[in-house]
């Protein structure tokens, strides 16, 4: 791993846990940690629930768009972390690969996914706090 690791968030859709996750990581570390996201079967907008869950808490993600997942981004990741597409990242030997089960916040109301939010927001912070010193 490089002084400013790189960790990439995979889910499905990349509309709504892993867009939220590199929101709280983008925020919790600054530029101590490159944050990718990207998804194995990427939507055409960021779910807009999503959107003002993380907007209650100061992180606009208004302006995020879903990405398709590559192969380069799984080489360049130091952590990838999947959430409910593991099967479906590509696997390299060296990486280390996390699956955080997470309920899915599509088509869900917004109390919903502020638990799915909180429960993205205290994982990402243990992860800061093995990442960054």
């Amino acid at each position: 791993m490089t002084d400013r690791p790189t960790v990439l968030f995979v889910c499905v859709h990349n509309a709504g846990r892993s867009q939220m996750a590199a929101g709280f990581l983008r925020h919790l570390a600054g530029d101590r940690v490159e944050v990718l996201s990207a998804g194995s079967q990427p939507t055409d907008r960021v779910n807009p629930v999503a959107v003002a869950a993380m907007a209650e808490v100061g992180i606009d993600l208004a302006h995020e768009a879903p990405t398709l997942l590559t192969e380069s981004a799984v080489r360049e990741a130091d952590v990838v972390v999947t959430m409910g597409c593991g099967d479906e990242c590509p696997y390299f030997p060296g990486k280390r690969y996390e699956d955080w089960v997470l309920d899915d916040p599509a088509g869900q109301g917004l109390e919903m996914v502020r638990g799915v939010r909180d429960e993205i927001r205290g994982r990402v912070a243990a992860l800061v706090g093995e990442l960054v010193p």
